[in-house]
């Protein structure tokens, strides 16, 4: 179907190091187009999804491109994605990214695919921001497309900023967490798509907490650019299950429904280890932090550090209002690239070290249950971020009150049930 040239991109693996893995080719399956209703995701995937997978690596939506290029020929191009966006090379140089992947932009280009403009959701097109820092409207310096800022007081695509546009493609690596922004970029861009009746293409990528679900279900009252849908904190989905979700639960402006196809992966189930090929953000830089962040991220809406400003981002938490007599472990935050001023900037911080911790499945409430408790300084240790973070006012009550990580979730029960049998109609994998 395409030129010959451009075979090695068509037919590349993904290269992803998976503990279970041993680098064995993909299985080849039926393809197959499913409609689940009329106002359902169209979804490119295998016709098998329950064979033996352990051994197969995991190939990414945007390595299907045997799927999706016929989609966007002849088309003009919106962009939704940041450094993540990748298709990836055969090659043995993993630390070679020149040799390891091609930016998806870059690779859908020089297939001369008419990409119009790119919208960069947190964190930037290139993904060097820090979190929460404005994001200016721009020109990618290697391609001189427009980039869009979908961060600040732009959340979601304007119609001037969508007009001439035939498409919308979105591709950008999540970490399944409710919290992480990426999620709420794709709320806004499905909703804008929806209005402008333009069609959504979204690649899916693994979740690299996708293995387990857990959290408090957030209460509408607490509705947040950190928390816009009732689910909990850790939703066990990849990012077409969870648009998938949004629409079916008709959770957009007026219950509207996008017009979303979804190319799937080859060889993944939720239970497979996959280890992140590219940091998702410049303080996730790598398997630790990112297995840490669902259960480190609470103590952003306190007055503890998770190492911003360090070179063990959300591996390690500490303040100097802890017990230095309790906590073992001291550092300073300094300003860093993607961090530079960071919470406890300068100061001496009394903590854990958590970069060697063996992290289980779950949400881990020990730390911060355990930080407050000895916290010299109760009244200033939870800020009105904590509440937004948690999705409920309940969590910071049931912490003051000194209840036990049992006691706690002994309450999310109810809620995280009822969350697992809807999720059960949006799910594409094992």
């Amino acid at each position: 179907m395409f030129k010959n040239t451009f075979f090695p991109i068509i037919i590349g693996l993904v290269l992803i190091l998976i503990s279970c893995g041993n680098g064995a080719s993909s299985t080849k399956y039926p393809e197959r187009s499913i409609k689940s209703d009329e106002h359902g995701p169209e979804i490119i995937k295998n016709e098998s999804l329950t064979a033996d997978l352990s051994q197969q690596p995991i190939k990414v939506g945007a390595n299907r491109t045997e799927n999706y290029l016929k989609l966007l020929k002849g088309k003009r191009v919106g962009f939704v994605g940041n450094q993540s966006s990748v298709i990836f090379k055969d090659s043995k140089r993993k630390n070679d990214k020149d040799a390891a992947y091609t930016h998806l932009v870059d690779s859908l280009l020089s297939l001369n695919i008419d990409v119009k403009k790119v919208f960069s959701p947190e964190h930037g097109f290139r993904g060097t921001a820090d979190a929460g820092e404005e994001i200016k409207d721009g020109l990618d310096p290697k391609t001189r497309l427009p980039i869009i800022s979908l961060y600040g007081d732009n959340k979601k695509p304007k119609p001037a900023q969508l007009e001439g546009l035939d498409i919308m493609v979105f591709d950008i690596q999540d970490v399944g967490v409710r919290f992480y922004t990426y999620i709420s970029t794709l709320h806004y861009v499905m909703e804008a798509c929806a209005e402008a009746k333009i069609p959504l293409l979204i690649l899916d990528k693994p979740n690299p907490n996708g293995h387990y679900i857990d959290g408090p279900i957030l209460e509408k009252a607490h509705t947040s650019f950190v928390g816009m849908h009732p689910i909990p904190i850790a939703h066990g989905m990849t990012i077409a299950e969870y648009a998938q979700m949004i629409n079916g639960e008709k959770w957009l402006k007026n219950g509207i429904q996008c017009d979303l196809t979804v190319i799937s992966m080859e060889n993944y189930t939720h239970d497979l280890p996959y280890s992140l090929p590219i940091k998702p953000s410049p303080n996730l830089p790598n398997d630790q932090s990112i297995a840490l962040y669902p259960s480190l991220c609470f103590f952003e809406g306190t007055n503890v550090s998770v190492g911003r400003g360090t070179d063990t981002q959300f591996q390690v938490f500490g303040s100097p209002d802890l017990d230095k007599n309790h906590f073992d472990y001291r550092f300073t935050p300094q300003s860093k690239p993607g961090a530079t001023a960071p919470p406890q900037l300068g100061k001496m911080c009394y903590g854990r070290d958590l970069t060697q911790a063996v992290v289980k499945p779950g949400i881990n409430l020990v730390y911060v249950i355990d930080a407050y408790a000895h916290s010299n300084n109760k009244t200033k240790f939870f800020n009105s971020f904590f509440v937004k973070l948690a999705g409920t006012s309940q969590l910071q009550k049931q912490i003051e009150q000194g209840l036990s990580e049992k006691e706690i979730k002994a309450t999310w029960a109810k809620g995280l049930q009822e969350f697992k049998d809807v999720r059960k109609r949006y799910t594409l994998y094992p």
